[in-house]
């Protein structure tokens, strides 16, 4: 029975990977900082915590494997010690790496991010797609995360050329249920839903049902081409619409005010400084998050369509099961229940 690992699998895209894992009849282990609630007494996990910065106890949990998933990632735009994105989504990627090398299993997917493709100004700024193909570079980036997991993708490619046998996996926003840790899309909803977003930046998205995401790793280590890198994708969508469905599926109003770039970029930087210098709390507009959205970020995923055979979902039936769950664990203002807390941990969204 195939052994496969899985680093980050009690985040969000990761823990729904594990559920496809274990319904496929595999063995799975699992490294991360924490388990996910569900993992106890499941007879076909074997988890194994550690932090994926420690290389001893990557190439630990990597002995034996014979697939590799991996996801463990810091997938914020934010945080207050800056060295956290390098230490967890470069260093610990190169641990994985070179694990990988050493234990040499048959096949590594690799979680990347549609954010270091969004990187790439000059087609999105004309309105056309980006793919695959977008040629984006270190200094592009917007901020310290996507830095980071440019440097971590970079180093799993020039791996795959060195021979490993390497996937590369970049989904776009994933949205659903079972997101406990509350990454940065999930949040963004939570905030329109619960009263929070009294404007929006006229911006374009994509956005992928977390489980068709979690379907399209599955995929890439099946059928993907070994050093290829393949954009999980959903639907573009634009922000008015993405909260004019919001509003539908929940009966909450939606916010007459679209505000400028600019403005939302001031708005972000003090947000930000007050943050880092003040406060130690998440700002509410990270400025990462601003400078990604000043243009258009719509993404083509025919590769994987094509290639892999993904079929997402539309994404009005991921919104609508998001805010079920979002009802269920008592985070909609007026509802009763518990919802997750804390700091966002090791456990990747991949977006």
């Amino acid at each position: 029975m195939r052994l496969s690992l899985v680093t980050g699998g009690s985040g969000f895209i990761g823990n729904h990977l594990v559920q496809l894992l274990c319904a496929r009849g595999e063995r799975v282990r699992v490294f991360d900082l924490r388990p996910a609630p569900h993992f106890a007494g499941a007879a076909a996990i074997d988890f194994h915590q550690g932090d994926i910065a420690d290389a001893a106890a990557v190439d630990r949990a990597m002995a034996g494997a014979d697939r590799v998933y991996h996801l463990a990632a810091n997938p914020n735009l934010w945080a207050r010690d800056k060295r956290d994105f390098a230490r967890v989504n470069h260093l610990g990627t190169l641990n994985v790496l070179a694990a990988a090398e050493r234990h040499r299993p048959e096949r590594v997917v690799y979680t990347s991010t549609e954010s270091i493709l969004a990187g790439q100004r000059g087609s999105a700024a004309s309105g056309e797609m980006i793919d695959e193909t977008s040629a984006v570079r270190v200094e592009q980036m917007p901020g310290s995360y996507c830095r980071s997991k440019f440097l971590a993708e970079r180093a799993a490619l020039e791996a795959a050329r060195r021979g490993l046998p390497l996937v590369v996996v970049n989904p776009t926003l994933p949205v659903g249920p079972g997101d406990r840790l509350l990454t940065p899309p999930s949040r963004m909803l939570l905030d329109f839903l619960n009263g929070r977003t009294p404007a929006y930046l006229g911006t374009e998205i994509n956005m992928i049902d977390v489980r068709d995401a979690a379907l399209g790793h599955l995929l890439a280590a099946d059928r993907g081409e070994i050093g290829q890198r393949y954009i999980l994708g959903g639907e573009n969508l634009s922000m008015s619409a993405l909260l004019a469905v919001l509003g539908e599926l929940s009966g909450r109003p939606m916010p007459k005010l679209r505000v400028p770039y600019w403005l939302a970029y001031a708005y972000g930087a003090i947000d930000q400084l007050i943050a880092d210098r003040v406060t130690g709390r998440a700002p509410r507009a990270p400025l990462a998050g601003v400078r990604l959205a000043r243009y258009p970020m719509r993404f083509d995923n025919r590769r994987a369509l094509t290639e892999l055979g993904l079929e997402p979902r539309p994404i009005r039936h991921a919104l609508a099961d998001v805010i079920a769950w979002f009802c269920n664990e008592g985070l909609l203002a007026g509802t009763a229940g518990t919802g997750p807390r804390g700091p966002r941990q090791h456990a990747s969204a991949g977006g």
